[in-house]
């Protein structure tokens, strides 16, 4: 009788295919470029969104990043009609993990912007957003595929800061807000005060 084939065991994915994360769910958005030559993130940038504000699981954020959303369906959606942004990821309440834009693309994000003498924060950046309300609290879910996220991103790219919508854009933007737990991220990722905004909570 012979011997039954051993199957060999199935060749993991590699982390990263062409800038795309290989847990998160891909949904393309066409609100994208190229980055500038030879320029590579150095900067996570977190935001938070929700659609319509306050309203949680519409599919209203992954329809806004890929063109989609319906203008006349809410009033809210009125006011931003028109609109073409995407971040390159969106983590949902439940910690679900979608991805819209190659991180090797420059993804419109951050709009106008200067972090730390750098001015068009979108050229040198990874956008992130979290699906919530500024100033508001989010769920450990969301924290946790957060957490993961940064690590990879951090293992793949020159990444030696991070920081929130409202501190690239000062006076313009308020996310993520005084919900976001700036110690806890610093802690997970076993990064410095000086990889973090010198006003964020400590």
């Amino acid at each position: 009788m012979a011997e039954p084939k051993v199957q060999p065991p199935a060749k993991p994915l590699p982390l990263w295919q062409g800038g795309w994360y290989s847990f998160a769910r891909r949904l393309e958005s066409p609100n994208f470029g190229p980055r500038p030559t030879g320029v590579l993130p150095e900067l996570i940038v977190i935001h938070s969104i929700s659609l319509p504000p306050g309203d949680y699981g519409t599919g209203q954020v992954q329809r806004l990043f890929t063109n989609q959303l319906d203008w006349d369906a809410h009033d809210y959606f009125r006011s931003i009609r028109g609109l073409k942004v995407s971040a390159h990821f969106f983590i949902t309440r439940d910690g679900q993990l979608w991805q819209f834009v190659s991180c090797d693309d420059r993804a419109w994000h951050a709009g106008e912007s200067t972090y730390r003498g750098k001015v068009n924060c979108n050229d040198h950046s990874v956008g992130i957003e979290l699906e919530g309300l500024e100033g508001l609290l989010f769920e450990a879910a969301q924290y946790e595929t957060l957490t993961s996220l940064s690590a990879a991103l951090l293992q793949a790219y020159p990444i030696s800061q991070v920081a929130g919508h409202e501190h690239i854009a000062t006076g313009r933007k308020q996310d993520p807000g005084a919900g976001f737990d700036w110690p806890m991220l610093r802690s997970s990722l076993g990064l410095g005060f000086g990889n973090f905004p010198v006003n964020a909570p400590k």
